[in-house]
């Protein structure tokens, strides 16, 4: 078991002459090709790779500079478009969209000097939070032996968790960013709707989508972050001062797990011996934002998705056309109603909570990661109550496209468990310069998450 590496880490290989971009690509190289584990990328994208790490070497040599992540090798849920590649969605081969332009995400990264290696596996058309694909299967996760990686970016937590990159690129609708770090025990940063560019990433919902890092710690989230957001968002944390930090104390989270529920209460013991206020909020009105936040997901993706599911119907898988189809008959005045509700939340959440709290902590999970078993052999309405039970605690900050950031803070024999530190519009830094007390916390008592052997 060793520690995963970091971006800093990386660098400062770099900056020794220790490694090169080159040899830290040969290294992912030779690890994916001897990893017995259902691979987590989707396409392995070597050729371009090795010419963008020659071409970093080069101008490291000649002292040129090439940015704030020049030489970190990196690869991207498959939903974003580069030019001369094609994109797949997580969906049937057959549908893979040859790409004429590059993602504003990507650029941005390939400006700040990151090697860009490969696309990883997601959700069919970004649509569960499980991780399971009709098309591809499931990316195995390599912290809790048989568990879900969770979705939508499935790919992005596995090879974050294996080792295999130090950040990935996920997407957020609903938690697919945040659920994906909590099943597989690494960070997930949501950032503040509208943070981060969405052109040239395929839409699914584009009045809750973005786009953030999945990361090995918080630095190496803000680090990426910040080159998405071209330095809008810092990478160095900074000294809180006293917060107010509040917690549910309402029916919102009444269906944690005990280990969830003692693994809060320590968390509460830890922010007040750092000198923090802790407040108590009732959160209970977020169960009701979410049919809301279905309503305006599916169908916002009905409309993404109406040509082609007319004319191609038989290339989705039939969970995702089932859902699809359904959508239609869904009222113009259901969508504009539910996102009246969302309006109303997004005020109340607002008055009633970030009135007496500075940031809000909750759950990501409501236990550690389930098993794909019970996902796999359930259906109909059973299958439908488990995956609400899965994304509850993620969907509020997305309908209210409020920055969440997912961190593990306990790692159990049965898995991790981790919480989302949530904050108002604008609040990303806060929320990582928080998240980053807490994980150096976590790293000095010495149940820092490590890397499976």
């Amino acid at each position: 078991m060793t520690e995963l590496a970091t971006i800093a880490q990386l660098q400062a290989r770099l900056a020794s002459g220790e490694a090169t971009a080159t040899s830290l690509l040969e290294e992912r190289q030779s690890r994916i090709t001897c990893s017995g584990r259902l691979s987590p990328f989707r396409v392995l994208e070597w050729g371009r790779a090795f010419e963008t790490a020659a071409r970093l070497d080069s101008a490291r040599a000649q002292g040129t500079p090439t940015g704030p992540l020049s030489g970190i090798p990196m690869a991207h849920k498959d939903m974003f478009d580069r030019a001369g590649s094609s994109t797949g969605f997580g969906t049937h081969r057959a549908a893979a969209r040859p790409s004429k332009m590059t993602a504003t995400a990507l650029q941005r990264l390939d400006d700040a000097g990151a090697v860009d290696f490969g696309r990883l596996e997601m959700s069919e058309f970004a649509m569960g939070p499980t991780g399971i694909n009709f098309h591809h299967g499931m990316p195995e996760n390599p912290t809790v032996p048989g568990a879900i990686p969770g979705g939508s970016s499935s790919g992005s937590g596995v090879a974050v968790a294996a080792g295999l990159v130090p950040a990935a690129l996920g997407s957020d609708t609903g938690g697919s960013i945040r659920l994906p770090a909590a099943c597989n025990g690494v960070v997930g940063f949501k950032p503040t709707l509208g943070r981060v560019s969405l052109e040239g990433a395929m839409p699914l919902s584009w009045t809750q989508d973005t786009v953030g890092p999945l990361a090995a710690s918080v630095d190496c989230a803000r680090r990426v972050l910040s080159a998405l957001t071209q330095g809008a968002t810092r990478i160095e944390p900074r000294e809180t001062g006293p917060l107010r930090i509040g917690f549910d104390r309402g029916a919102f989270t009444s269906a944690i797990s005990p280990a969830m529920r003692a693994c809060l209460a320590t968390l509460r013991e830890t922010l007040a011996g750092q000198g923090h206020e802790l407040t108590s909020v009732d959160l209970a009105f977020f169960s009701d934002l979410e049919e809301a936040a279905n309503v305006i997901a599916i169908s916002e993706a009905a409309a993404v998705h109406a040509d082609r599911l007319r004319s191609h119907s038989d290339s989705y898988g039939p969970e995702v056309r089932t859902r699809l189809t359904q959508s239609v008959a869904m009222s113009a005045q259901a969508y504009l109603r539910a996102r009246q509700i969302r309006a109303a939340g997004i005020e109340r959440t607002r008055a009633e909570v970030f009135s007496t709290s500075d940031l809000v902590i909750l759950p990501t999970l409501p236990d550690v990661p389930p098993q794909a078993s019970a996902f796999k052999q359930a259906e109909g309405a059973e299958l439908s109550g488990m995956i609400s039970r899965l994304t509850k605690l993620t969907r509020p900050a997305s309908i209210l496209g409020l920055p969440a950031l997912s961190l593990p803070v306990l790692w159990t024999e049965e898995g991790p468990l981790s919480v989302q530190v949530i904050g108002p519009h604008g609040a990303d830094d806060l929320i990582a310069d928080l998240a980053q007390t807490l994980e150096t916390a976590r790293v000095t008592d010495g149940t820092q998450l490590t890397e499976p052997a």
